[in-house]
């Protein structure tokens, strides 16, 4: 895990006053992000946590680059994202993005080799190699005798951890898991956290969205959305990180 201060490294996740408003100037207004202050460095195994309307999953949303705040400035692995255009914001994410959800999203048809694999061909990466890197990927997540099988021979853990290798395919440095276990029983939900901090260890950045505070308690940090605003939870946020203004 890394040691060196915060100061010394481009985070990976760096907002400055990051705000984001619906339907701005008309009578259905939303203000759902409000000036939030937020640093991520690699490494980093971050819950962010709060009800439904408090403003995480617009935050999730600007996160992984699907959609654009109305203002701030939001710095993902040091490349300012307003800069780029739609092709290079999509190099962006298939590059420095994996993304895990609680509905998995596995297509039917193909084995858990071939979903895994997918991203891949996106990125024109030869089939060989594809093959290679995917096989690699669910030995990673402890699938690798499951390549064959198809979603529906899988069970509920299992199919999770394919959607996670295949998020890590293009090995890049931030997992964006929402809601990952809620689909999960107690015990495969606590086999999936497991793996979210070897993952951590490897130097992967975890970012994950949830509702439970008991999932959320086994990230290094927590962080609350309260009313489209960010807060760092007491008691946690020991790893030189940041929130609301304390790395400007």
């Amino acid at each position: 895990m890394p040691s060196a201060n915060a100061g010394d490294r481009v985070p990976v996740i760096q907002t400055h006053a990051l705000g984001k408003v619906y339907s701005a100037g008309t009578e259905a207004e939303v203000v759902a992000l409000k000036g939030v202050d937020m640093r991520v460095d690699r490494g980093d195994f971050v819950a962010i946590m709060g009800p439904s309307g408090s403003g995480k999953s617009t935050l999730m949303n600007l996160i992984g680059c699907l959609d654009t705040p109305t203002d701030g400035r939001y710095l993902c692995d040091g490349i300012d994202v307003a800069t780029l255009d739609a092709e290079q914001l999509a190099i962006l994410r298939r590059e420095k993005i994996g993304f895990g959800f609680q509905g998995f999203h596995l297509l039917p048809r193909m084995t858990a080799l071939e979903n895994v694999a997918m991203p891949l061909g996106y990125a024109q990466v030869p089939p060989a190699q594809r093959t290679e890197r995917a096989r690699q990927a669910l030995a990673a997540v402890g699938l690798a005798e499951r390549a064959g099988h198809r979603p529906n021979e899988l069970s509920g853990g299992q199919q999770q951890r394919v959607a996670i290798a295949r998020a890590l395919i293009n090995q890049p440095p931030i997992l964006l898991a929402d809601e990952p276990t809620g689909a999960l029983d107690s015990k495969t939900g606590e086999e999936i956290l497991a793996l979210f901090k070897r993952l951590r260890d490897d130097g992967h950045t975890v970012i994950l969205i949830t509702h439970d505070p008991e999932v959320a308690a086994h990230a290094d940090r927590i962080l609350v959305m309260r009313d489209g605003e960010l807060h760092e939870e007491p008691g946690f946020g020991n790893r030189e990180s940041g929130v609301g203004g304390a790395h400007p």
